[in-house]
C-alpha cells in the first residue's frame, strides 16, 4: 500500500509546487511585495535613529524579527485566497491525497518565497543594523526555527478567513497573538547571546513550537478550508 501513498502524495506535492511556481514567476512583482516590505522597514529603522552604531546593535534584532513578522503577514491574505476564487480549493478536497498535506505544501513553498529570500538575506541585513556578529548565529537559528512556525499559524489564520472578503484586518487581528510568543522568543535568545547567556532555552521553544504546528497546524487548516467551504 505504501508503494502508491507515497508516489502519491510526492507527485501531487511536485504538481501543486510546479503549478505554483508558474504562477509566482507570473506575478513575480507582487512577490517581491513582501522582502522589499522588511528592507523598507528595515532602511528607516536604520534612518530614524541616526546610524549611532550602539543604538543600532542594540536594536537591530527586534528590528529584524519585526519587519520578518510583518513581512509574512503582509502575504498571508494571498495563501488560499487565489485558490478559493478560482475553485482550487474545492478540487484540493476532491483530491486522492489528504487536504492537510496539500496545505503543508503550500505553506512550505508560501515560506519558501516569502520568508527564505529574508533568511538568507538576514547576514546583509544585520550589518546594515550593526548587529554584532557574535550576536548572528543566535538569530539566524531563531528565524530559520521561527520563520516556519510563523507560516504555520498564518495558515490556520488565512484558512479560517479564506471565505471573507476584505478580511485584511481581521486575519491580522487574529494572526497577532499567535505571532507575539514566536518573536518574544526570537528576539529574547538574540538578547540572551547579547548577554552573554546561553540563548538554548529561546531556540528549543521555538523548536518545539514548530515540531507541534507541523504535526497539528495543516491538520487544522483543512478542517478551516472544510468548514468555510461547506
Amino acid at each position: 500500500m505504501n508503494d502508491r501513498v507515497l508516489p502519491g502524495l510526492f507527485g501531487a506535492a511536485a504538481a501543486l509546487a510546479a503549478r505554483d511556481l508558474r504562477l509566482l514567476w507570473r506575478r513575480r512583482g507582487d512577490a517581491l511585495q513582501p522582502a522589499l516590505f522588511a528592507l523598507l522597514v528595515i532602511v528607516l529603522f536604520a534612518l530614524a535613529l541616526g546610524g549611532d552604531a550602539d543604538i543600532l546593535a542594540g536594536v537591530a534584532a527586534g528590528v529584524l524579527w519585526v519587519a520578518v513578522l510583518l513581512s509574512g503577514l503582509l502575504a498571508l491574505d494571498t495563501l488560499f485566497r487565489g485558490d478559493a476564487e478560482d475553485g482550487s480549493l474545492e478540487q484540493w478536497m476532491l483530491a486522492p491525497v489528504p487536504l492537510a498535506w496539500l496545505v503543508l505544501v503550500r505553506t512550505a513553498l508560501h515560506w519558501a518565497t516569502t520568508a527564505l529570500p529574508l533568511l538568507l538575506a538576514t547576514p546583509l541585513l544585520a550589518e546594515l543594523l550593526q548587529l554584532p556578529r557574535a550576536q548572528l548565529p543566535a538569530l539566524l537559528a531563531g528565524l530559520a526555527l521561527g520563520t516556519p512556525l510563523l507560516s504555520l499559524l498564518g495558515a490556520v489564520v488565512a484558512a479560517l478567513t479564506v471565505g471573507m472578503r476584505r478580511s485584511g484586518i481581521l486575519l491580522a487581528l487574529l494572526a497577532l497573538p499567535l505571532y507575539v510568543p514566536v518573536l518574544v522568543f526570537g528576539a529574547g535568545s538574540v538578547a540572551l547571546a547579547a548577554q552573554g547567556q546561553d540563548p538554548g532555552g529561546g531556540l528549543l521553544m521555538l523548536a518545539a513550537g514548530l515540531a507541534l504546528a507541523l504535526v497539528l497546524a495543516p491538520a487544522a487548516a483543512a478542517a478551516a478550508i472544510r468548514i468555510t467551504l461547506n
